[in-house]
């Protein structure tokens, strides 16, 4: 239940500097102090495709990654209620007007695939366990990721961070759902080939 907690209060975290500041070095700064926050308690994930990753390179249970992404999402959610009470009305990734939707797909998948890489290596990589530059490594990912392809996909780079959104959005008579495919499918896709890569780079 700890772990479940703290994915919920890191990605909640997490999700609150997207919406209120939009900005990447903010975001990335976030992640970093919740990753080294809940790192050794979660594992500091705050994100379905890291924790996809995660559990392909056989660093958690399944038994657990179900109830490892709801607490993701959960956490995105009661983000996206918080900016919505404080500003009264919803946000949400978008990608950039008129950008074809198989080019965001791209996008996605190679910077979340860059992520779960990083975490991959830093922060379960024996060879370097006890390490102090997981959380920087991740957190500096996220906000290069953004700045580079984040006025063209909407630099969600994570499932939960458009899913929270998505559900506030469509509570309060949005249609963000139009979206749902780029932030699935990219992401989550990244997220498996960054798992077979590292298992492939780091054979014995």
């Amino acid at each position: 239940m700890r772990n479940y907690l703290m994915e919920f209060i890191g990605t909640m975290f997490l999700v609150l500097a997207i919406g209120f500041s939009n900005n990447p070095l903010a975001i990335g700064l976030m992640l970093m102090a919740m990753v080294y926050m809940g790192g050794h308690i979660s594992g500091g994930h705050y994100n379905p495709a890291v924790t996809l990753a995660v559990f392909i390179r056989g660093k958690i249970e399944g038994k657990f990654v179900a109830g490892y992404m709801i607490s993701q999402v959960l956490g995105a959610f009661t983000a996206a209620l918080i900016f919505y009470l404080i500003n009264s009305h919803s946000f949400y990734p978008a990608p950039a007007e008129g950008v074809v939707l198989w080019k965001t797909i791209l996008l996605e998948l190679i910077f979340t695939f860059a992520l779960c890489s990083v975490v991959l290596a830093t922060a379960t990589n024996e060879k370097i366990s006890g390490n102090y530059i997981y959380g920087l490594a991740i957190g500096l990912t996220v906000t290069a990721s953004a700045y580079s392809v984040g006025s063209i996909t909407g630099g969600a780079f994570n499932p939960s961070v458009f899913l929270g959104p998505m559900l506030m959005d469509v509570i309060t008579g949005g249609t963000s759902y139009n979206h749902l495919l780029l932030y699935l499918i990219g992401p989550f896709s990244g997220g498996v080939l960054a798992a077979i890569v590292y298992k492939y780079l780091n054979k014995n």
